[in-house]
């Protein structure tokens, strides 16, 4: 919050005598246009009324700057003349002339005339937002310079962690502006201050917090609820920082699929995109009607499911601070992450992300082996042939696939000679005819006889679409009790948070199905 003006009474306004007119002048437009309301309803009175407390409130604030800058005026002159007359003498004869006096905006750095200017001195302080009779567009772009600079200045957070928060927010914020509403509630230090106090003792609740720490955790349950960030009541939304999807976004994901696929941030229930196979174009002659080359537009969407967590934690763990504001982001990450490994991989869509082995089940872009119930260099060969040059040269195209089938791939070639791997004498080398190789423990490692084995996948995988929520809720439990119905000595966390996946082309993948 800005510095109080002197001689504003504490806890009244802090704007400056420009800003306190201006204000006044809002206030007055927007009062007359609630009275030339033909029907108000009692939230129109209501605001009325705020509106005039505020009135009031402002103009004794005007008032009182007008006052302190004639007592600064008039001590200006006292002492420039009794300063003169020190050095002059009795008789010298006062200036009467003001040189720099404070007057009624002291200060035109510490203390702009526009609030737009002043904003990023404290980010959070959203009392400073005009939201009335101002174009959408211009407000949502306020909310994001705020968030972007709260990003800079938020606690708890190193430099990746900013650089992937900034990221998202600018990539994936909506016209709205909910992304970055929800980015300065959660990322505001006194939210971090007041989650950090109850997860270390979730046995005072709020009841231990102070009243701008409650005031915080009341916001952002506000927004949470505005926002249906979460589809059950209770718990508390992780600070900013804190949250798996900025981690794992900062640090990298033990998930391999992650590291290629295509990751979007979704502020609804579902995600919503567009894809086309190609677009086409063509040559015509001069002067003739273009021919039709629009490509086949579909309109894939990923649902977004519920995905938690139980995070058991010592007393002593909770007795060290650091646990609390450090620890806490990369537990949760680290779950998070080794959860969805599975479901990008042969999830079922069924309460749960559609992996990349279940969305190209049953489709064209199934290659069958050569051999039945056999595995041979050839089939790898066909694979990457089976897969369409457009999508075979991308950068995001790589395999993926057990590392027991990868085993078998370098057994193929005995002599050395047949260049499959980028450097055969390593242990695996991340190159397989030239395209990165991602590894995934759940699918198919040894070839069962007279069943589907569907060992390799080749594909592009900025067609697989990863959607997350921001808003991961934690609910915290006090007392874990064991066996016997006695306390262990820890609390823990339940985390829930939400996020999606599926194939949105299926063209730009091939799938081995050794049969």
């Amino acid at each position: 919050m800005a510095e109080e003006n002197e001689g504003t009474p504490a806890g009244g306004p802090t704007l400056t005598h420009t800003q306190a007119v201006n204000r006044q002048r809002e206030i007055q437009s927007e009062m007359e246009r609630l009275a030339g309301i033909e029907k108000p309803t009692e939230a129109d009175d209501t605001y009325l009324d705020e509106l005039l407390v505020e009135f009031r409130q402002v103009d004794e604030h005007r008032k009182s700057l007008e006052r302190a800058a004639k007592l600064a005026e008039v001590r200006h002159v006292a002492e420039t003349e009794l300063r003169d007359a020190g050095r002059r003498g009795a008789g010298a004869r006062p200036s009467g002339r003001v040189e720099n006096g404070a007057g009624y905006d002291r200060d035109a750095i510490l203390e702009p005339d526009s609030i737009e200017d002043k904003r990023f001195r404290n980010p959070w302080d959203l009392s400073e937002v005009r939201t009335f009779d101002r174009p959408a567009a211009e407000l949502t772009a306020e909310y994001r310079a705020r968030a972007l600079s709260a990003i800079e200045k938020m606690q708890g957070a190193n430099d990746r962690i900013r650089s992937a928060a900034t990221d998202i927010v600018e990539r994936w914020d909506d016209e709205d502006g909910r992304l970055s509403r929800l980015t300065l509630a959660l990322s505001e230090p006194v939210y971090l201050r007041a989650w950090s106090k109850m997860a270390r003792n979730p046995l005072a609740g709020e009841g231990a917090l102070q009243d701008d720490e409650r005031q915080a955790i009341a916001r952002v349950k506000s927004l949470a609820r505005a926002m249906s960030l979460t589809d059950s009541a209770g718990g508390y939304l992780v600070p900013f920082q804190l949250d798996p999807t900025v981690i794992i976004t900062a640090n990298g994901s033990v998930n391999q699929i992650r590291q290629v696929a295509r990751q979007v941030v979704a502020t609804g229930d579902v995600w919503n995109g567009v894809s086309a196979g190609a677009v086409s174009w063509s040559y015509d002659a001069e002067a003739t009607e273009v021919s039709d080359d629009s490509p086949t537009l579909a309109q894939p969407t990923v649902p977004i499911y519920k995905a938690q967590g139980f995070v058991p934690i010592s007393t002593e763990a909770f007795q060290d601070a650091a646990n609390v504001t450090a620890e806490v982001g990369r537990l949760l990450a680290f779950g998070k992450d080794v959860l969805e490994a599975n479901a990008f991989a042969v999830g079922d869509g069924s309460g749960k992300p559609t992996g990349i082995v279940t969305a190209l089940t049953g489709t064209s872009s199934v290659v069958p082996s050569a051999s039945t119930d056999t595995f041979a260099l050839a089939d790898v060969y066909a694979l990457q042939a089976a897969l369409p040059a457009r999508y075979r040269g991308m950068p995001s195209t790589a395999w993926l696939g057990n590392n027991l089938i990868y085993s078998k791939i370098r057994q193929f070639d005995t002599q050395g000679g047949a260049g499959l791997w980028a450097r055969l004498g390593e242990d695996r080398p991340q190159g397989l005819l030239s395209k990165t190789v991602l590894e995934s423990e759940d699918m198919d490692g040894v070839i069962n006889s007279s069943a589907e084995n569907y060992v390799l996948v080749f594909g592009d995988f900025d067609n697989y679409v990863i959607a997350d929520r921001i808003g991961t809720t934690v609910e915290f439990v006090p007392h874990l009790f064991g066996s016997n119905h006695r306390p262990t000595n820890q609390r823990g966390w339940l985390a829930y948070t939400r996020h999606g996946a599926d194939s949105v082309n299926d063209g730009a993948f091939r799938m081995l199905n050794v049969t």
